[in-house]
């Protein structure tokens, strides 16, 4: 009589381990980078209101002077006040250049995001973005 075989070869359940512990080396760097992208996302956009407001002081021209742009404050006038956020800070200049720092927890080491207002012969405002969250891990 032949015996049948019942259950998983050693050799099978090797397999089996190496190929969870390969995915696990892949997925978990992945999701660290996943999340910390899912953190820093709340600093552009809390900084969105505050890119809203210089556009439309630069349109109103209380904010402007030929095409350089002076006396942004916030939470005066078109520009709305700083929210707060988790997971970082955002500040604006007199220029209306917003920068968006992030903390250095939780994933984050410390990133900035940096909008620069340009007034165009138009009048229409361009955005330049700079800043150290391009860098490793890039987050925005």
């Amino acid at each position: 009589m032949r015996k049948i075989q019942q259950g998983f070869t050693l050799i099978e359940l090797m397999i089996v381990v190496a190929i969870i512990g390969i995915l696990a080396a892949v997925a978990i760097p992945n999701y660290q980078n996943y999340t910390a992208k899912a953190k820093f996302t709340e600093l552009p956009n809390i900084s969105g209101g505050i890119k809203t407001g210089v556009e439309l002081c630069v349109a109103n021209g209380s904010c402007v002077s030929g095409t350089s742009i002076t006396g942004v404050t916030a939470g005066a006038g078109d520009i709305p006040a700083v929210a707060t956020s988790t997971y970082g800070t955002i500040a604006v200049s007199t220029a209306g250049v917003i920068t968006a720092t992030a903390i250095a927890t939780q994933g984050l080491t410390g990133q900035t995001w940096i909008l620069t207002p340009t007034v165009g012969s138009n009048g229409q405002v361009t955005w330049a973005k700079t800043g150290s969250c391009t860098t490793a891990p890039a987050v925005c």
